[in-house]
């Protein structure tokens, strides 16, 4: 039997990770521009104070701060949602190949993603 015929072709897995690639980035720029609307809304007009240094509040420095902060319609909070966003969208993209590729039974290529997505999560949650 035909490869093509069996299961999902290679045009397909293409168009289906290129819209998976391509709503990421459009839903994460929507919530930076959202993000960004709303605080320039509410704290536009405030005239910054440039000899004190204040960063990022503390809640905003963990994923369960940042989406209290955006479900609660904070500027700052769906702005750092759009950034989370932006970057699980290339992961999301490699858990669905190693998907793909379970699915297409190619181990060699499970194994490289798999690879890929451990060095992935390492760099963002274990390489400190």
């Amino acid at each position: 039997m035909d490869k093509e015929k069996q299961g999902l072709s290679q045009h397909q897995v293409d168009i289906f990770i290129g819209n998976l690639l391509r709503a990421g980035v459009i839903i994460s720029a929507s919530l930076v521009i959202l993000g960004g609307a709303i605080y320039l809304f509410r704290r536009g007009f405030v005239l910054p104070d440039y000899k004190v240094f204040r960063g990022e509040p503390v809640e905003l420095c963990h994923v369960r701060g940042i989406i209290k902060y955006a479900f609660s319609f904070h500027g700052r909070g769906l702005i750092q949602l759009g950034f989370l966003v932006l970057i699980f969208t290339p992961i999301a993209r490699v858990i669905l190949s190693v998907f793909v590729f379970l699915y297409q039974k190619d181990k060699l290529y499970v194994i490289v993603t798999c690879i890929v997505l451990a060095v992935l999560c390492y760099s963002l949650f274990g390489g400190r």
